[in-house]
């Protein structure tokens, strides 16, 4: 790992308004630890570059990504942080960040690392339609089901409940439940949501091992199913305008979803009633990435304006952004929408007081974002 921060000029926070907070409530201090580029010193990147999925495995020790490009890249967490913790960023590039690479036949919608296979089983769902799931001791496929007739597959879980039962969600307009341990990974369930089969783009188990699967498609509606018995679904949250893109579970009794109208919301999963809208992002026509700290109850998601956004599940405005800018000499490190959007977000699932994000951009680059919970403060 290599330290560049002599040789780069990263923005201070007098010179990048999009990292102060945008709420007066803000209980978080946020920090920009690293940067990972395409290739170091570039201003720019191209749009083949595009990170479409972030995901941590079961330790929360390693990081696979991937997109546009046709690569499974997997880090070490641990090479990503800088070597001194009080120093400035990193700037480092994939070449040498990344442990190795995988090479997959298209590109890549969604990432989901199996549970209970001790971060062996990576699943990929693509652009072709095809599900396959890669053995990364061996680094080779082990699993492969192209039943959704080419057409794209943009998520793909696993049930916490029957870890090796997985689901996908396609432009097909179907989820489908499958077993890799049957004859060609066997439907054991599909159901379409919309009469007018629009696709299907999100799909998530419930990750506290209840019987629910939540789906988000592109009629404006979610949908969550009882696994034991798919037929009608047993939740409709109607309250979207545009596509939901992505849904994910907070806690036992709520899930958040996105949309492209340009807005989160936040839904009871007892009765199907809204609880909250966020605000304050921008989402139009892009999948910009969601996910939540469970931990700490907050919400991460991308933009269209480039940069990340965090809300505090408890209110409807940001608590904090970032300017997804190019890093480099010169540069201002603040928001630079001419050169693509944040396309893909994920938070580490541990601790209480310290979390970390991650976030992809649409140029190919990770940043890597430290937060501290503010010391309480009394009134005297």
């Amino acid at each position: 790992m290599k330290n560049v921060s002599s040789q780069f000029n990263f923005p201070t926070q007098e010179a990048n308004e999009e990292e102060r907070s945008s709420s007066g409530t803000c209980e978080w201090d946020f920090s920009l630890s690293t940067v990972v580029s395409s290739s170091v010193g570039s201003t720019g990147g191209a749009v083949s570059n595009t990170i479409g999925v972030i995901e941590f495995d079961p330790s929360n020790a390693v990081v696979a990504t991937g997109g546009i490009a046709r690569k499974i890249r997997v880090y070490s967490f641990n090479s990503l942080l800088p070597s001194d913790r009080f120093s400035q960023a990193n700037l480092l590039d994939h070449v040498t960040a990344c442990a190795y690479t995988l090479c997959t036949p298209a590109k890549l919608s969604s990432l989901r690392w199996r549970p209970g296979s001790d971060g062996r089983v990576l699943c990929s769902g693509d652009y072709d339609g095809v599900v396959m799931e890669y053995d990364l001791e061996t680094r080779l496929p082990i699993f492969e089901r192209d039943e959704h007739g080419g057409r794209r597959v943009w998520s793909v879980d696993y049930s916490h409940s029957d870890p090796v039962i997985g689901a996908s969600g396609s432009d097909d307009g179907t989820l489908q439940m499958w077993d890799p341990r049957c004859d060609g990974g066997e439907c054991v369930a599909s159901v379409q949501p919309s009469e007018a089969r629009n696709p299907v783009c999100c799909v998530e188990f419930d990750p506290f091992g209840g019987a629910l699967v939540a789906v988000g498609c592109a009629d404006r509606r979610a949908y969550g199913y009882d696994v034991r018995k798919m037929v009608d679904p047993v939740l409709v949250f109607d309250g979207h305008r545009k596509t939901v893109t992505y849904v994910r579970f907070i806690d036992r009794c709520t899930v958040v979803t996105a949309g492209t109208d340009g807005c989160l919301k936040l839904w009871d999963t007892e009765d199907s009633r809204e609880i909250r809208t966020y605000k304050g992002h921008t989402n139009n026509r892009s999948f910009v990435g969601l996910s939540v700290w469970r931990n700490g109850g907050l919400i991460g998601c991308g933009s269209e304006d480039n940069r990340v956004y965090v809300y505090d599940k408890r209110w409807g405005e940001p608590i904090w952004l970032h300017g997804f800018g190019a890093v480099g000499e010169g540069s201002s490190g603040g928001c630079d929408e001419e050169h693509g959007f944040v396309s893909s977000v994920c938070w580490r699932q541990v601790g209480e007081e310290q979390c970390t994000l991650i976030a992809g951009g649409s140029d190919g680059d990770l940043q890597v974002f430290l937060g501290r919970r503010k010391p309480l403060m009394l009134d005297y």
